[in-house]
């Protein structure tokens, strides 16, 4: 593998985790991603593994096969998240559990499993929030809380591995044109956007940008950080 930096992001099948994949592929990292289904990305610098985020044995078997086989995590990337919008009173348990399960729980035991690889060498984990959370957005009071929950992870968790050379931090986006946006109401994401300084929707250079600072050896001051976009 050589000098090869090893790259692990969740949710890469499609939307901004598929972008992600084939940008940090495309710039020479060996990326191994991760999805419940397979991906049809075909590149000789990835790696996909089927497995449900938020399933603690099959996310130590992933990192343990990834020790085993190519030895290191360098960076990070917990872009894998659901939402669903409901108002409060007609919010299902089942709802409830897998929002937390994948947005929460999922972000967790990939940060504590990345990180037990990046001890000796250290690291950059970028975790995702969103400007749901800053906004209070209504109907989104459990996905707003889940990422609410990440926020803290992240800087907690950058104080607890920082003597490692390992830095933590999280890019919280606007709205972007992917599937975890469609079911919402366009009246519902016009008056968001209405609410940011710059009125447009997120794109995926947005976020790479940003993830880009993050994981530059020059930044490895910069941690505890959540970065909101658009102007929220």
């Amino acid at each position: 593998m050589g000098n090869q930096k090893v790259m692990v992001i969740t949710g890469t099948r499609k939307g901004i985790g598929r972008y992600l994949a084939e940008y940090y592929c495309d710039r020479g990292f060996q990326v191994v991603g991760c999805s419940r289904e397979k991906s049809d990305l075909t590149n000789g610098n990835y790696r996909h593994f089927c497995l449900d985020v938020a399933n603690e044995v099959g996310v130590k078997e992933m990192f343990h096969e990834i020790s085993q086989t190519l030895g290191q995590v360098d960076v990070l990337i917990n872009n894998a998240g659901i939402a669903s919008m409901n108002h409060i009173l007609l919010t299902p348990m089942t709802t409830i559990r897998k929002i937390i399960d994948t947005n929460f729980i999922g972000t967790f035991l990939f940060c504590r499993e990345a990180a037990k690889l990046m001890r000796r060498k250290g690291g950059r984990i970028v975790n995702f929030a969103t400007v749901a959370t800053p906004l209070n957005l209504e109907g989104e009071a459990i996905y707003a809380a889940s990422k609410a929950a990440v926020e803290s992870l992240t800087r907690v968790m950058a104080r607890e591995v920082a003597p490692f050379g390992i830095t933590v931090n999280a890019v919280g986006p606007t709205p972007v044109k992917t599937d975890l946006i469609r079911s919402v109401p366009q009246d519902k994401m016009d008056a968001l956007l209405a609410r940011q300084a710059i009125r447009r929707f997120g794109e995926f250079r947005d976020i790479s940008n940003v993830i880009d600072f993050m994981i530059r050896p020059e930044s490895d001051f910069v941690t505890g950080q959540v970065l909101f976009l658009g102007g929220v």
